[in-house]
């Protein structure tokens, strides 16, 4: 699995600010609405459900938002760069700027958590979150998130 078979460049995006956590969702949702023809409210709600189980925010300002849903088929991924960090209560307390939902189907057992580690992987790497941060291009920063050499594995 790379990175690049479940994030469509036009699913990568720079947002300049957002106000909550919930309007983060409610971005990431309709970026997938847009992208992958998702239905927003049921995506949507299925982020913020699984976010009520606990913070999907992992540390260094990555935020890794995931939701099940019965709409699709294969996995599919988001990406937001925010130019502002957003208070997210992630395990270390700092806001986040790097962002990456994924989404998966409602059965896709391991191949959800399969993307989850390799975006995982890739975001922990401190010259791709570098890169992230010192673009606002989104052609450029699916570029980034393709090339690295995390993509490679898993």
């Amino acid at each position: 699995m790379e990175i690049s078979t479940i994030l469509r460049p036009a699913a990568v995006r720079m947002v300049h600010s957002l106000s909550s956590k919930k309007r983060l969702f409610h971005a990431l949702g309709e970026v997938a609405a847009s992208v992958y023809d998702l239905p927003l409210d049921p995506t949507v709600d299925a982020l913020m459900e699984r976010e009520s189980l606990g913070p999907t925010g992992v540390g260094q300002g990555i935020a890794l938002p995931h939701a099940r849903l019965a709409e699709l088929t294969n996995v599919a991924g988001v990406f937001l760069r925010i130019e502002k960090p957003l208070e997210f209560d992630s395990v270390d307390r700092q806001p986040v700027d790097l962002v990456f939902a994924l989404f998966a189907p409602a059965d896709s057992g391991v191949d959800h958590l399969k993307a989850l580690a390799l975006v995982s992987r890739t975001l922990r790497d401190p010259l791709v979150c570098s890169k992230l941060r010192s673009n606002e291009d989104p052609a450029t920063l699916h570029a980034v998130l393709t090339e690295g050499p995390a993509s490679e594995a898993a």
